[in-house]
């Protein structure tokens, strides 16, 4: 549910996504009359078989304001937005639902907060579902703290069983034959916008036909970022900036004429054009724009509406496409390029390899034989990732392409056997020192100019299947001269195509673990081990057949070194709330501007009249560019505290006491630095004043690194940690195996996967390749891993242990 929420709460980076989930303190509801039950009502024939109590009377988002009494009031809405079921600090349970009003889905305003409490926040989370339909009698409302930065209504809607309020979720009868596009409880008719009828400000759903578009991008942050053109049957045009966490969540497009509904785009306008650019809660769906094609929506979310009328829509627009736009047709062949020309090439994978810091090599085919002498790059044969005898059967019909600057993070993580396009390639005809040898070569320059990029198609994609039917026919013999191959270049080659589509899907599954060390040590069945004394190494080749925790995030954890002790990540509540806490007390003037840091201090225009103070860490009596920059604040909210964690080097959170200022509590975190919240044990810790952290200020060129930090406050720090237990087997038998790694095994550092929606997107990617879920045992891939074997006695109990070390992720798995 993490990385959803992070889609959905928020269109920047990963430290905004996890800054989005988090939410201040709201004032508690009073107490009043008893409550209703939260009631699931069904609906039947259009009509709710339950109708609401008929005291009840409809209050619009429009018309909510404070001072009013909502006790025989309801107001009904969408759910677009759930955040986790909380605890506040006295143990109450807590949840916080977003609800947009489709009545007013074109008004620059249309959702409002909901906060749940006690027995009916836990209720609701069990059963509510995105895209329900929701209502609320019986509420308070109070002004919303958060309105500002998530551009929601300006107060909140209270609810709690002490205040008598009721909650009534309105759902459909569940069908046996329900399709994955009837997710959703009930289905909400969403308004549709043309693009002529697009308003500065506000926020809509929307069909548009691809003009134009930039496949996928590193934005210069952690984001992907992508760019479409729209245009439909009025005739105007909307180009759209798209930015999301997680590259899966960006828009599916294939090709110009691609037909897409976005929901939830706002909508800005920008010397005197209208642009789109992505909000909380967004969410898009792709279709074919080719007359006649099935109308399948391309989209990684399996919650969704699609109704029947909707596709009269698709048909609608498909039809005047293809009257009105020029759209172009079929992707050009190998055999069909020219010198100095720009392309799109629809092809397969079959070798990949870095040439060096700025360029990457792809080896791809399409079936056909490109009619010039094509240029080979030079690469070291041990850097040429892909099968041999593979390579060798089609050395005649691969090109290499050479991708530079921001596609090459892109071409490292293909897999060998996937399908392509690429986009705007270039190709240019040069001459070797011989004049009569020119040949062409194939570039994709940096930058995304003209669409310039790389797609990924599913097996799915109408053009695939075309291709892929085209490459089984393929006659090898033809493409193949007389020269002599070894026998070793020979052996494993394959007599067809379709034996070769086979193995490039087998190749896969090959070498998915990388060993860093101890190459001496031969395998060991895992029988074999069991029936061994502890402690031991082995190295084994096993098959994961299941592993826990499923939920990847549960994994990470904090680990103290000193005291081999582990604890779960903080809720990032608990640190907004001791944030609130520490903001009663007011900053001290006697401790601002002493002779190692400066001070300054302001107080909000807000109604709490809360007082901020930032002291800037100096060094040699001066202050220092922000990027080298540590500083301390009190009196800050948590969104304050990231947004300075994003610009300053390290940022550290502390309190006025009488003398010095001193650190939070050992629930919050010691320092903040990117994205990275950094905790102590509060076991081994002797925290120390923060006047010790002057020691390091009067170093020559202080680094504030977090270690050195920690160890000047007397913080033992705690380590981020993936905690998971793999249950291997090997034919031999079965075995439980722990992994306790930082960062090594999955290539992604533990301290940074909850914060960063690519990272989850990334560990999901690696732990279905290693786990296919629904896969036979003996289509699972093999895993190489060392493994050793400890004892632990606990009392008279004594039991051998296994833990993976020194093995790595392949990196063309991840």
């Amino acid at each position: 549910m993490l990385c959803e929420q992070q889609a959905l709460g928020a269109g920047g980076s990963g430290i905004r996504a996890a800054a989005a989930v988090l939410f201040r303190s709201p004032r508690r509801p009073e107490r009043g009359k008893a409550a209703m039950p939260v009631q699931l009502l069904k609906i039947i024939k259009g009509e709710s078989e339950t109708p609401l109590p008929s005291h009840l009377q409809k209050e619009d988002l429009k018309h909510l304001q404070e001072g009013f009494d909502y006790t025989n009031k309801y107001f009904q809405g969408t759910v677009v937005l759930c955040y986790p079921l909380t605890k506040l600090r006295d143990g109450t349970d807590f949840f916080k639902v977003v609800l947009q009003d489709l009545n007013n889905s074109c008004s620059r305003i249309n959702s409002i907060n909901i906060l749940i409490y006690g027995k009916m926040a836990e209720d609701c989370a069990k059963v509510i579902r995105h895209g329900d339909t929701f209502v609320v009698a019986g509420f308070k409302l109070a002004k919303s703290p958060t309105a500002r930065e998530d551009g929601r209504h300006g107060c909140h809607l209270e609810v709690s069983e002490e205040a008598g309020s009721a909650i009534y979720i309105y759902t459909k009868p569940s069908t046996s034959a329900a399709s994955e596009t009837a997710s959703v409880s009930v289905a909400p008719k969403y308004v549709y916008t043309p693009l002529n009828h697009l308003k500065d400000g506000t926020v809509v759903n929307l069909y548009g036909i691809v003009k134009f578009f930039k496949p996928p991008y590193v934005s210069k942050g952690t984001d992907y970022c992508s760019v479409v053109t729209l245009v439909d049957p009025s005739n105007a045009k909307l180009t759209c900036t798209l930015f999301r966490g997680n590259l899966d969540s960006l828009p599916k497009i294939y090709k110009i004429g691609d037909i897409v509904r976005f929901h939830r785009i706002k909508i800005r306008e920008y010397n005197g054009q209208m642009q789109g650019i992505t909000s909380g809660g967004f969410a898009s769906l792709t279709f074919d724009g080719t007359v006649g094609a099935p109308i399948v929506p391309r989209t990684s979310s399996k919650l969704y509406t699609f109704l029947g009328e909707e596709q009269k829509t698709i048909e609608e627009l498909r039809a005047w496409a293809a009257s009105n736009l020029s759209i172009s047709g079929p992707a050009a062949k190998l055999s069909g390029v020219q010198p100095m020309l720009f392309f799109d090439l629809t092809c397969q994978l079959v070798g990949k390899a870095r040439v060096d810091g700025s360029s990457f090599l792809l080896k791809v085919w399409d079936g056909t034989k490109c009619p010039y002498p094509t240029w080979k790059v030079p690469v070291e044969a041990s850097d040429l990732e892909g099968e041999k005898a593979l390579l060798h059967q089609l050395r005649n019909l691969t090109v290499d392409i050479l991708v530079y600057d921001n596609h090459v993070q892109l071409a490292k993580s293909l897999k060998i056997g996937s399908f392509l396009r690429i986009y705007s390639i270039r190709t240019k005809q040069a001459s070797a020192d011989n004049a009569d040898a020119s040949h062409v070569e194939f570039h994709l320059h940096g930058g995304t100019c003209y669409g310039r990029g790389i797609g990924v198609l599913p097996e799915s994609n109408p053009d695939v299947k075309e291709l892929k039917e085209f490459l089984e026919s393929v006659d090898l013999a033809d493409s193949q001269n007389a020269e002599s191959v070894s026998s070793v270049e020979l052996d494993g080659t394959f007599s067809n195509v379709t034996d070769l589509q086979s193995h490039l899907q087998r190749c896969q599954q090959l070498s998915v673990t990388v060993l860093t060390d101890h190459q001496d040590l031969n395998n060991t069945g895992l029988r074999t081990i069991l029936n061994s004394t502890a402690p031991q190494q082995y190295r084994i080749r096993a098959k994961l057949r299941t592993f826990k925790p499923q939920k990847l995030h549960q994994s990470i954890k904090l680990y103290c070194s000193k005291c081999n002790s582990l604890k779960e990540v903080p809720d990032g509540d608990d640190f907004d709330l001791i944030l609130q806490d520490s903001a009663t007390t007011a900053p001290n003037p006697e401790l601002h501007n002493t002779s190692w840091y400066g001070s300054v201090m302001w107080t909000t225009q807000d109604q709490k009249q809360r007082k901020i103070a930032i002291h800037f860490v100096k060094h040699d009596e001066m202050l220092q560019e922000p990027e080298h920059t540590l500083l301390m604040i009190e009196g800050g909210t948590l969104k304050e505290i990231w947004k300075l964690s994003r610009r300053f080097k390290c940022v550290i959170p502390v309190r006025s006491t009488k003398d010095d200022l001193e650190l939070l509590d050992f629930s919050a975190p010691f320092l903040l630095q990117g994205n990275v919240k950094y905790y102590g044990c509060k076991h081994c810790s002797t925290p120390k004043t923060i006047k010790s952290l002057s020691s390091l200020a009067a170093e020559q060129r202080p680094s504030w690194e977090p270690t050195e930090i920690a160890q000047v406050l007397g913080i033992v720090p705690l380590q981020y940690v993936f905690i998971m237990k793999f249950t291997l087997v090997d034919g031999t038998g079965a075995l439980n195996a722990y992994l306790f790694d930082y960062e090594k095994f999955f290539q992604i550092p533990a301290s940074e996967i909850l914060t960063n929606n690519f990272l989850q997107q990334k560990m999901q990617m690696t732990m279905n390749t290693l786990c296919p879920p629904g896969r036979k045992l003996d289509d699972l891939p093999w895993l190489e891993c060392f493994i050793k074997s400890y004892n632990i006695t606990d009392g008279t109990k004594h039991q051998v242990y296994y833990q993976i070390f020194d093995t790595t992720i392949a990196e063309d798995v991840v």
